[in-house]
């Protein structure tokens, strides 16, 4: 009797076992590595992405390539992950771990050829990661926590981030907005870039982008009869509609004659205009509103002079509560002259066809606006961009009090004293170390290429300074020369390449230790029309 064969998994599961896993998986790694690597460095190149509906995005910016390209292969997805990670936590530095971790999958496919086992080479990496901190560490710089203090140097730390952005033409002007609003909203050692709205307007040149010490909606008021502008302002900030309640269950009202009916709606306006006095009681000439405001208690507000906003989202009430001191109110009764914001002048402003809310002149606040302007909606964003990564970087190196040169510098003596330590190392893992160590290059030689110069020459001499003791030298891309990069004050957040590092080691290594990939592969979801394979079993198409 035959026996019959044991069927473990149904016929439309696809698997990829062992080293077919392996090098699909870092081949896709590497391809996603490949793509953003040319917009690394100030004189990195930008990408072009046009979504199906042909909206376009013009950007450097690395995780907003990687989000817009629909990334399908699960471990590609995973180096789009640690972009996402790095723009979390700093906003700034996603290439760098992108493509550290794409050269770390490369230099361990080179070990793997040589009959090393996955497992040495992950312990080796996480050997090598865990040194790389201790060194860093040791090679950064602590700056002042008082921003006063170390004000020029955070305006460094803000040009070096937006260099190679579309900012580039008006960095030093961007800086100084970026360190003046951190200033504002920074206390006790602390600041929330959520605290600073990037307001965006079509029109003028992005050198007229502005700092505005208040808040700017994009709102306009309910109804044209109110004042344009409100000087002195005294600003509720409500969380309950100016309108009536609609019973949650269905209700019916019976109305038998006209008398009746004309009741029932003189009580409705009794209570809006209840509402409405309320309001105009606490002394308040402004009044923003989360929920819905009725027509006839538009019509009452406008009599009052009161300026009102509807629909106001949740995060910009809280933005203005912070920037005016105010107290948002979910009560009616709780709203008194105490709880109102205070600006010294509101008014509605026209660009274009778009309309706005300013709120300028508040005392000390903890919320600001940047408005960016720009001539296209792709210049804009590219320039918000730029700010974020700005602001990331400002508010990670006040976080952390610690700075590391920029240019390359870092990485060559990460590398070089990577390599001394290996040298320590018995056994297999020394070789793992060595390509961690020669991973950590890529970054030099990338922006040396991405600037037309030989990469080979310029790692060269990098090593060579650095093993004659120059351990700040780095590539200065302006003057395309090696040079002491704190005096040419190219320097970066401790934080972005501690992160980077961090990040781009633990994708790699759990990258390395699969040696199975098992997918569905049937027709409604893997297998195309065309009878093939999905992009995470075959070839990348």
């Amino acid at each position: 009797m035959t026996e019959k064969p044991v069927v473990l998994m149904p016929e439309d599961i696809q698997r990829v076992i062992g080293k077919d896993a392996q090098r699909n998986n870092i081949l896709a790694a590497k391809m996603v590595s490949e793509v953003v690597k040319t917009t690394l460095g100030p004189k990195g190149m930008d990408k072009m992405l046009v979504s199906p509906a042909n909206e376009i995005i013009v950007t450097n910016d690395g995780v907003t390539i990687l989000e817009e390209m629909q990334i399908e292969h699960p471990a590609a997805k995973m180096m789009v992950e640690i972009a996402r990670t790095q723009e979390t936590e700093i906003g700034d530095g996603t290439t760098t771990a992108v493509m550290i971790a794409g050269k770390l999958l490369e230099n361990a496919e080179k070990l793997l050829d040589k009959k090393i086992h996955p497992t040495v080479i992950t312990r080796g990496y996480k050997i090598a990661a865990e040194k790389c901190q201790e060194i860093l560490k040791e090679i950064s710089f602590r700056i002042a926590p008082e921003i006063e203090e170390s004000e020029n140097l955070l305006k460094q730390i803000a040009m070096t981030a937006m260099t190679g952005k579309g900012a580039e033409s008006s960095k030093e002007k961007f800086a100084n907005i970026i360190v003046e609003a951190v200033k504002q909203i920074h206390s006790n050692g602390k600041a929330d870039i959520k605290d600073i709205k990037i307001e965006k307007v079509k029109g003028d040149g992005i050198k007229d982008t502005e700092l505005i010490f208040g808040i700017v909606l994009d709102k306009e008021k309910v109804s044209h009869d109110m004042p344009r502008i409100v000087r002195g302002a005294k600003i509720a900030l409500v969380d309950f509609p100016l309108e009536l309640k609609n019973p949650e269950i269905d209700t019916k009202v019976s109305v038998s004659s006209p008398e009746e009916l004309q009741n029932f709606i003189v009580q409705e306006e009794k209570v809006i205009k209840d509402i409405v006095e309320r309001v105009k009681n606490s002394g308040a000439n402004v009044i923003f509103c989360q929920k819905g405001i009725d027509d006839f208690a538009q019509y009452l507000l406008s009599k009052y002079e009161i300026y009102a906003c509807r629909r106001v989202a949740r995060s910009d009430m809280e933005k203005l509560s912070k920037a005016t001191g105010g107290k948002i109110v979910s009560n009616l009764g709780e709203l008194t002259p105490f709880e109102l914001g205070h600006a010294q002048i509101l008014e509605e402003v026209s660009h274009g066809e778009e309309v706005f809310t300013y709120v300028k002149g508040c005392q000390n606040p903890k919320a600001l606006t940047i408005l960016i302007h720009g001539g296209s909606e792709h210049v804009i964003d590219e320039i918000e961009r730029a700010l974020k990564d700005g602001l990331g970087d400002v508010i990670c190196s006040l976080k952390s009090g610690l700075i590391v040169p920029g240019g390359g510098a870092v990485e060559i003596e990460l590398a070089k004293r990577l390599r001394e330590f290996g040298q320590t190392l018995t056994g297999r893992e020394q070789l793992a170390v060595e390509e961690f160590a020669s991973a950590l290059e890529f970054i030099p030689s990338t922006l040396a290429e991405n600037a037309g110069i030989d990469p080979i020459d310029i790692l060269t001499e990098l090593k060579s300074r650095h093993d004659s003791g120059e351990k700040d030298a780095g590539l200065n891309l302006f003057t395309n020369k090696i040079e002491n990069v704190l005096t040419t004050k190219i320097i970066e957040p401790y934080k972005i390449k501690s992160q980077a590092i961090n990040s781009a080691s633990e994708v790699a290594i759990m990258i390395l230790r699969i040696d199975d990939v098992i997918a569905s592969a049937g027709k409604k979801e893997g297998m195309n029309s065309a009878g093939r394979m999905p992009p995470y079993m075959g070839g990348l198409e």
